[in-house]
């Protein structure tokens, strides 16, 4: 007798969650030892502060490359903020060619949204995976301290949630990440499963000479490598339901060679149309997150005019940079006020990524030229003399 389409896709579950536990051996037995070291059931716990009296503040958050409202510099003492956020495994289109693949994406987005707060405060995570997806997922804040990141506390099969709260102890930018255990890490995070928080001080950034440095809005991008696996015609394969493609990718993923690296979430997402606005005399300030791989964004017709390289912002920023490195497993800020009008290009200056592979950006800035910047003393015409 066969098996029923619902029977069929429970043991799929199972199987999938099999392979998340175990995986290469010498990866599970070093996870395994890992989360053992932080089994909350049997460490002996320091009391929590009492943060009874603390105000809480939900914090609406929006899709890349936006930030939610937020205070640059903390009005009151510290709080709690509150989010949510609801794990989606979804088809999505990745390029302009029409390559589809699987994402696992935090509230819907890759990158997952970006989360504000200030040092010192608490954020309250509740995190839920619905029933309708296979795998089970968690999140791994680089922002917080102890127990995986919050990943030993976070796993959370389909059909459960859990609620984490950690406090933000370091102020700067940060990636988080899920990190199920094994050979599910990076392919969770190759499917798009990061995004990133910041941590402001409490009395706001400080430039280079430690004065208080405003910004007027803030433009998040997170770069993300995809391993896209192929057909023996060499034709980008297409798969029915997620983690369907893990074998292959896995394969594609040990050439050490992205198909695609993008921002968003896909190619063009912030080019044409998805273009971003900005005004000449506009401070913008850029945070840009490599969960997995090395990058080295540039501004084309710009400069970093103050980069937090390493993302601290307890450290002082660098400044009149042209290229800055992330390293990969991190976020990064540069601020940038607009000089000229015109399209600006930001890139990883990889070009070849940039340019064959997807990770451009564009903004569209408006305003009056300043000849005294640049100008074209003469037009293109035939070579004289």
């Amino acid at each position: 007798m066969g098996m029923s389409k619902e029977a069929m896709k429970l043991g799929r579950r199972e199987f999938l969650f099999a392979a998340g536990a175990v995986g290469a051996l010498a990866t599970a037995m070093t996870t395994a030892a890992a989360e053992e070291a932080v089994n909350v059931d049997e460490m002996k716990k320091v009391a929590a502060v009492d943060i009874s009296t603390l105000p809480r503040v939900k914090q609406k958050l929006v899709a890349p490359p936006f930030a939610p409202e937020h205070e640059q510099v903390a009005t009151t003492g510290p709080k709690i903020v509150e989010v949510e956020m609801t794990i989606q495994e979804k088809h999505v289109e990745i390029d302009d060619d029409g390559t589809k693949t699987w994402v696992f994406a935090y509230e819907g987005t890759v990158p997952g949204p970006l989360i504000v707060c200030h040092e010192g405060d608490y954020v309250e995570l509740t995190l839920k995976n619905p029933a309708t997806n296979l795998l089970e997922h968690n999140i791994d804040f680089h922002s917080s301290t102890g127990a995986l990141g919050g990943g030993a506390l976070t796993k959370v099969l389909p059909g459960e949630q859990c609620v984490l709260r950690w406090k933000a102890t370091k102020p700067g930018v940060f990636v988080y990440h899920c990190a199920p255990g094994d050979v599910m890490i990076p392919y969770h995070v190759v499917q798009g499963m990061n995004g990133a928080v910041m941590v402001l001080p409490r009395d706001g950034l400080k430039d280079a000479a430690g004065k208080p440095y405003t910004y007027d809005k803030v433009v998040y991008i997170g770069e993300q490598d995809f391993y896209i696996p192929r057909d023996e015609k060499g034709a980008y394969k297409t798969y029915e339901s997620s983690a369907d493609n893990m074998a292959d990718a896995l394969e594609v993923m040990r050439g050490l060679i992205p198909t695609h690296v993008v921002f968003n979430g896909k190619k063009g997402s912030m080019t044409g149309d998805n273009a971003l606005k900005a005004k000449v005399g506009e401070k913008v300030l850029f945070i840009h997150a490599q969960a997995n791989r090395d990058s080295r964004p540039h501004l084309i017709g710009g400069h970093g005019d103050l980069v937090w390289e390493a993302g601290s912002f307890n450290d002082k920023p660098d400044t009149n940079l042209e290229t800055w490195f992330i390293r990969g497993g991190s976020a990064g800020a540069m601020a940038y006020e607009f000089r000229q009008p015109g399209i600006y290009a930001y890139v990883n200056h990889n070009l070849i990524e940039a340019v064959l592979l997807g990770a451009t950006a564009h903004v569209v800035v408006e305003g009056e030229w300043n000849d005294d910047l640049m100008m074209q003393v003469a037009k293109p015409a035939p070579i004289s003399g």
